[in-house]
């Protein structure tokens, strides 16, 4: 019985992460304002959150522990900030019944530690997903300061955490990019990600 191949579940992985944090990102930067950050819901619970999760699932077929780590982690980040901003879920942030600041910044600050290992292990794999990460763990630092500092203080390090993220979205973009034209290519079209190891 021969195996059965499965396509390279990582451009779907990036492309829902990067579309996701590009959106959320803008809202962070101040591109989009107040009730706005609600638009990123559906592409929180669909496309961040399922379609990365499962190509997290798929990269644990392929045996991509990396991968897999990261895909399947991040996609229930998004579903989990998802439930921050769905008022049935009975804990939507900025509501009076809603978590604080300070512990959306314990939040922000738990995923910025998950990022920073991830990062570690970014650098045994290529220069574009490390970059990913690397400003992806930028982002969570600068969010959760801002966080910590509450809507005053802290306004500016989320905006400029906003700005970071987009750059992030970008970046996961390219590499998820890199990793389609391989695919329908056959290796005849590659973008540099400079591998590392």
């Amino acid at each position: 019985m021969s195996e059965v191949k499965i396509a390279n579940p990582g451009p779907l992985g990036l492309s829902g992460f990067a579309l996701t944090t590009l959106v959320l990102s803008a809202w962070n930067a101040g591109i989009l304002a107040g009730a706005d950050v609600l638009i990123v819901i559906g592409l929180a619970v669909f496309y961040g959150g399922i379609a990365q999760f499962s190509a997290g699932m798929w990269e644990f077929r392929t045996g991509n522990t990396f991968g897999a780590t990261a895909f399947a982690s991040y996609g229930a980040f998004w579903l989990s900030f998802a439930a921050l901003l769905v008022p049935g879920f009975g804990v939507a942030f900025g509501s009076k019944t809603g978590p604080s600041g300070a512990a959306l910044a314990w939040y922000l600050l738990g995923w910025a530690i998950f990022t920073g290992i991830m990062m570690l292990g970014s650098f045994r794999t290529n220069g574009g997903t490390a970059l990913v990460f690397i400003l992806l763990f930028i982002t969570y630092i600068l969010l959760c300061i801002g966080a910590f500092n509450g809507a005053g203080a802290g306004a500016g390090m989320t905006k400029i955490g906003g700005y970071v993220g987009i750059l992030t979205a970008i970046a996961a973009w390219y590499v998820a990019l890199a990793g389609v034209l391989a695919g329908v290519s056959g290796g005849k079209i590659n973008l540099p990600v400079m591998p590392l190891s």
